[in-house]
């Protein structure tokens, strides 16, 4: 089983579903591509039916998309419960991690992940301006708030233990960290940064990070 994700430094869409596998204690390699390059761009013409990172090579499919990938490790691995065991805070967290995938247009455009914005290391960017992006952090900070109160007692994550949202907000605690956002600011009680620190102290992400660093 081969994930093929973009580079470590910066590939937020790569890094969930390495979370994810990580968190199955599955067995994978990893090839990592160059996805700003010329070289890298000709190579996702000829293997990724979306030209986009992350895909999973497995018996003989290739799985692209985060979610999908994630989805697809929920049906192999059942025992390890990526999902919330509880039904309600399970059909929430679904509806979180759905949104995280496909919303919050504007926290991607203004604290983007790149070449000059990583995810991991000491270098930070100021902070954002403009109303767009302030809703988009108001809005998060009110999930992850509301999450953590109804459904987190179990542990420091979204829903308690470790989930499947935690592997798609990971990103976003990243970018928090990086463009010194201050989510006081936004409305938090506390319990959001605190989530905050939680993903970004959880030992699968800090190996992510010492291999980024590794390579830099």
């Amino acid at each position: 089983m081969e994930l093929i994700i973009g580079p470590r430094l910066y590939s937020t869409w790569s890094l969930r579903p390495w979370l994810v596998l990580k968190r199955c204690n599955a067995e994978f390699t990893v090839r990592e591509i160059d996805i700003y390059s010329p070289a890298g761009q000709a190579e996702l013409e000829q293997i990724s039916p979306s030209r986009l990172v992350p895909l999973l090579n497995v018996e003989g499919i290739t799985v692209w998309d985060s979610m999908a990938i994630s989805v697809w490790c929920a049906e192999r691995y059942p025992e390890v419960r990526l999902w919330p065991a509880d039904p309600h805070a399970r059909w929430l967290a679904r509806s979180a991690a759905c949104e995280m995938h496909g919303g919050f247009a504007a926290l991607r455009n203004d604290c983007g992940m790149g070449p000059d914005h990583t995810m991991v290391g000491p270098d930070r960017s100021p902070p954002p301006t403009g109303e767009a992006v302030e809703r988009d952090i108001r809005r998060i900070v009110s999930l992850w708030m509301e999450m953590r109160t109804r459904f987190g007692t179990g542990g420091p994550y979204l829903f308690g233990e470790w989930s499947v949202p935690d592997a798609f907000f990971t990103p976003v605690a990243a970018r928090f960290r990086h463009y010194q956002i201050d989510l006081a600011a936004c409305g938090d009680d506390g319990s959001a940064a605190a989530y905050r620190d939680a993903l970004l102290a959880q030992p699968d992400f800090l190996e992510w990070s010492a291999d980024a660093l590794s390579d830099r």
